[in-house]
């Protein structure tokens, strides 16, 4: 699915952005749905047979996976750490239930899915020398390198094993979905690692990029659990694109997290984005916008190209980089660009014929992507 399909507005120059991005309410009959309670129940149905998968893996990557999800800590002692917030498992349990199967249905998509995901987190935090993920260390930096890829090719295998078991018509579908899904995040990691030894990138590369490193896993939990349920293609590619264009607002607000947002929520860094150079949304938008204020930025950054580090950068280097990109327009524009793309998404969900509640559901987990601060 091209990103063209979500192709960038104008980019304004000086417009200064929000403190936090917002969407108003897409429908009324949205407000009643408790989206706490929809995350939690995708995480207790998928937690059990995502455990019993875990518990397959030969030792110590068992427990090293175990450590990676929060249920132990470095020392290996039970823990109630944070899993994250369980976005994809809660969107494939409600995809089964569109296609008018029950919720259960789902379950074997929604851990395939969270797998996928998390081997997808094991290996990039690694690439990427992050050492903090959901307020502790992560796996790279408490059992070393070579667990942290082990584990996530392990995790990787796991999925479609955990599909393919079910032994039906629909699990090869599921399955065929979630290895296109899975090529295309792959596709989009290394744009990602390319982008940052880049001088410039344009708004259509970083869509793309970002489309294909989290809206097609997003539009994969969308869709397989429909599948599952005996969907037909039309219902399940409608689904797809309801969550490809929530993974481009998801990742729009997570762009301006990775820059703006509060450690203490995040679980990261200040200026998490900016110290791993990446060339996220906020940042391209203000280079492409022009101006002074971009054009000062872009000189900035083409010489941090020749610096080998930046431990030795201040807060004030980069909260004078953050606000440059807001001067030119990065911020704003960003924010401005998750709600549109929540809006494209919401604009999917009227192709598929599906209980008006669960229709009710889907709007409230888009409008809760958008206005997330963690």
């Amino acid at each position: 699915m091209s990103a063209r399909a979500g192709a960038a507005p104008p980019i304004p120059v000086t417009t200064r952005g929000e403190t936090v991005p917002t969407v108003p309410p897409a429908e009324k009959a949205a407000d009643a749905v408790d989206v706490t309670a929809l995350l939690e129940r995708g995480r207790t149905l998928a937690t059990p047979v995502l455990r019993a998968a875990v518990e397959r893996l030969a030792a110590p990557m068992d427990t090293v996976a175990a450590y990676h999800f929060g249920w132990i800590d470095a020392e290996g002692n039970p823990a109630s750490g944070d899993g994250g917030k369980a976005v994809r498992p809660a969107l494939a349990v409600m995809s089964a239930e569109a296609a008018g199967a029950a919720p259960e249905v789902g379950i074997a998509g929604a851990v395939a899915v969270e797998l996928v995901h998390n081997f997808s987190l094991l290996h990039d935090d690694l690439m990427d020398g992050d050492e903090q993920r959901r307020h502790r260390d992560t796996v790279w930096k408490v059992h070393g390198p070579a667990q942290a890829i082990l584990v996530g090719d392990a995790l990787f295998a796991l999925a479609n094993e955990v599909l393919l078991e079910l032994g039906t018509v629909e699990a090869g579908r599921a399955a065929r979905r979630l290895t296109a899904a899975s090529r295309a995040l792959i596709d989009g990691q290394a744009q990602d690692i390319s982008y940052e030894h880049r001088e410039r990138v344009t708004v259509e590369e970083c869509l793309e990029m970002e489309g294909n490193k989290t809206g097609a896993l997003l539009a994969c939990a969308c869709s397989i659990g429909a599948v599952l349920g005996g969907a037909d293609d039309r219902t399940a590619d409608a689904l797809e694109r309801y969550g490809y264009h929530l993974g481009l607002a998801f990742q729009a607000v997570d762009d301006l997290l990775g820059i703006w947002g509060d450690p203490d929520s995040t679980g990261k860094q200040t200026w998490s984005d900016l110290r791993q150079r990446k060339k996220s949304l906020p940042v391209v938008a203000a280079l492409a916008a022009g101006g002074p204020a971009s054009e000062k930025l872009g000189e900035i950054l083409a010489a941090d190209a020749g610096i080998s580090d930046f431990e030795n950068f201040s807060e004030e280097e980069f909260a004078s980089r953050a606000a440059l990109i807001e001067e030119a327009g990065g911020r704003a524009w960003t924010a401005d660009e998750a709600r549109r793309q929540h809006a494209v998404a919401l604009r999917a969900l009227d192709e598929v014929e599906m209980p008006a509640r669960v229709r009710e559901e889907f709007v409230a987990l888009a409008d809760f992507v958008v206005v997330r601060t963690r």
